[in-house]
């Protein structure tokens, strides 16, 4: 972006995630120390899981670290793309959402900051923005490609609908992954990794058309944003394994959610995030049917949502609940990525 670095691009690929990572790894211990001397630190809610007491004061907001140094290595890294300026704009966007609401809880030293009805229209207003850009570019195809099948379903004026409702529920789904030490970076690392593949060969003419899949000319630059965005989710980890020095906040999930959908968007495999970020799809799910199930029949589900609580009080111990999770994520996102390949045999 600001520096044509030379290079191919799996080169750059490789070198973005090194540069996020050394720089979130190095920034790390002052920011903590610095959130720790003006006590912002996490607020627990009162009706959560009893062992999570505990972790009140933990420094909070360290989604910032995530972000700092993804922008730094992708503007180093990334030669011009308007698709890698929008990946940023809503990165920022939607971190800065975040950011407001620990920033509120912080100084109401309560697990409450913006209501969810605000995040909400301002998540919907990037998302609706983002949908009519997109549908005013001729040169973008306003279709939805459905794995294993010749066809793209074109959706018209339905398609800014369509990238509105990816991006507020992918930023959503990881905000409510977002639970337990280390989990949403974990999962997160693990699907940045895989659409960074898939970038890769969607933005290459060659390999797209061999898989028969859509080619999305100059996409490619987002393998790099998706490998920064790894890089930095390692990092982090470094810090937010159990037990956690520091919490992303909502300044990390909600900013890496949602450029995890707007990366699924511009490479035109929105579908596969269901399948690759299907532990995101489980905790929403988790949620969404507890509620439906107490308001209409008094009962819970789940001994508590999302499901990664009901398996914590369900004996498995925290870093058990985490582990296993990444494990999963894993195979999703082998699974997702071998979609691919079954595309070409299938649709010979």
């Amino acid at each position: 972006m600001l520096i044509n670095m030379p290079g191919g691009i799996t080169v750059r690929m490789l070198y973005a995630l090194v540069t996020s990572f050394v720089i979130c790894l190095l920034l790390s211990p002052t920011l903590i120390r610095k959130l720790k001397e003006k006590q912002i630190g996490q607020a627990i809610r009162e009706e959560g899981v009893a062992e999570h007491k505990k972790k009140a004061g933990v420094p909070t907001m360290g989604g910032l670290l995530i972000v700092i140094s993804m922008v730094i290595s992708v503007l180093f890294w990334t030669r011009p793309s308007r698709y890698v300026a929008i990946a940023i704009a809503g990165l920022l966007w939607l971190g800065t959402i975040g950011f407001v609401d620990d920033y509120l809880k912080v100084i109401r030293k309560h697990s409450g900051g913006l209501s969810a009805r605000l995040k909400l229209v301002f998540q919907i207003l990037f998302g609706l923005g983002l949908g009519l850009y997109l549908f005013s570019e001729p040169t973008v195809q306003k279709t939805i490609w459905i794995p294993l099948v010749r066809e793209q379903v074109n959706l018209g004026m339905l398609y800014v609908a369509f990238v509105l409702v990816v991006v507020v529920a992918s930023s959503n789904a990881v905000n409510l992954t977002d639970g337990l030490d280390g989990l949403a970076a974990g999962v997160i690392l693990v699907v940045a990794v895989a659409y960074a593949s898939i970038a890769y060969v969607t933005g290459h003419k060659v390999f797209a058309e061999y898989l028969r899949i859509p080619y999305v000319a100059g996409v490619g630059e987002l393998a790099v944003f998706c490998m920064a965005m790894a890089g930095a989710c390692i990092g982090f980890l470094w810090y937010n394994t159990f037990p956690a020095s520091v919490f992303m906040g909502d300044t990390g999930s909600l900013a890496l959610g949602g450029a995890i959908g707007i990366v699924a968007i511009l490479v035109k495999h929105e579908l596969l995030l269901v399948l690759i970020g299907g532990i995101f799809v489980i905790e929403t799910l988790s949620v969404i049917i507890q509620v439906v199930s107490f308001k209409t029949r008094g009962k819970r589900i789940f001994k508590m949502s999302p499901i990664h609580h009901h398996f914590e009080l369900s004996g498995w111990a925290e870093p058990q609940v985490v582990i296993r999770f990444w494990i999963i994520t894993l195979m999703l996102a082998l699974g997702g990525l071998s979609v691919l390949g079954l595309n070409r045999l299938l649709t010979d």
